[in-house]
């Protein structure tokens, strides 16, 4: 890489974890004990939600026939780098209240919620994260028996020990730092409302 990026630095005195989540692609692939698992995961019970409808679920797979099915649900760009990844999961938000089946209008947002307590535990523990739009929700709907009347698909996750970037290919070797955000005047509005 010839021009690396600036390091990430705050504007403000936020805690280290925050800048220092970020989600690479090259996973070493040596597998994760279930209880680390299992404590990443814990995170998620705490994350806030609607009338307490916790309404995040996390389909989880750390190895085996079950693994290979996962991954096989992934788009084939993610496959050529998530593939390396000890543990996949997919999230998805049950669409209705369970106490009177009437919409979820927050169901997503509290998933979010819960996912991102998930990425800052894992990383808390030396682990990363990576977030991935690009599966195949059909297919997770009918090969891993997710009803679509009642959980949204979200995305899928990879997780495990960063690995070495020189597993990736060139064009994605040269992507595989942390990235820049905006500054807090281009999403935090005190004043006014948003422009764009």
């Amino acid at each position: 890489m010839e021009n690396p990026p600036p390091p990430r630095i705050p504007e403000y005195p936020v805690d280290s974890l925050f800048p220092d989540r970020w989600s690479p692609r090259a996973f070493d692939p040596r597998p994760i004990p279930r209880e680390y698992l299992r404590v990443i995961f814990e995170a998620a019970r705490w994350a806030p939600s609607a009338f307490n409808e916790q309404p995040w679920r996390f389909l989880v797979a750390d190895g085996g026939d079950l693994l290979t099915l996962f991954r096989e649900q992934l788009n084939p760009f993610n496959r050529v780098w998530a593939d390396s990844a000890p543990a996949l999961a997919f999230l998805m938000a049950k669409r209705a209240f369970t106490l009177d089946g009437k919409e979820n209008r927050t169901a997503l947002f509290d998933a979010g919620a819960a996912w991102m307590s998930v990425a800052l535990q894992a990383r808390k523990m030396g682990l990363y994260t990576h977030a991935m739009a690009g599966i195949d929700v059909e297919g997770i709907h009918r090969r891993l028996g997710v009803d679509p009347n009642i959980y949204t698909v979200i995305c899928g996750i990879a997780l495990g020990h960063k690995g070495d970037p020189a597993t990736l290919p060139d064009d994605l070797r040269e992507k595989e730092f942390p990235s820049p955000r905006k500054s807090q005047d281009e999403t935090v509005y005190f004043e006014g409302i948003p422009k764009d």
